[in-house]
């Protein structure tokens, strides 16, 4: 499987919210704007698959793209 990507993880995330990918900021917090736990956790094993060493409790407690992408994707610059 491809190594994760920056627009890769936003794509994924902005599927699960019936969104377009440029509709998500860095900062947003995904839970307000409608992820819950069910697709987070649907989102972590689909990253741990791709190679990402990441869990539940790693996203859920910074849910923002930008606290996101340092722990996805390798010199991700946002």
């Amino acid at each position: 499987m491809a190594p994760l990507t920056a627009d890769a993880v936003r794509a994924a995330v902005a599927e699960l919210l019936y969104l377009e990918p440029q509709e998500l900021a860095a900062d947003d917090n995904l839970f307000e704007a409608g992820l819950d736990s069910v697709r987070l956790l649907t989102l972590v094993e689909r990253w741990r698959g791709a190679g990402a060493d990441v869990s539940f409790i790693d996203l859920a407690e910074q849910p923002t793209l930008a606290a996101w992408l340092p722990r996805l994707v390798p010199a991700a610059d946002g």
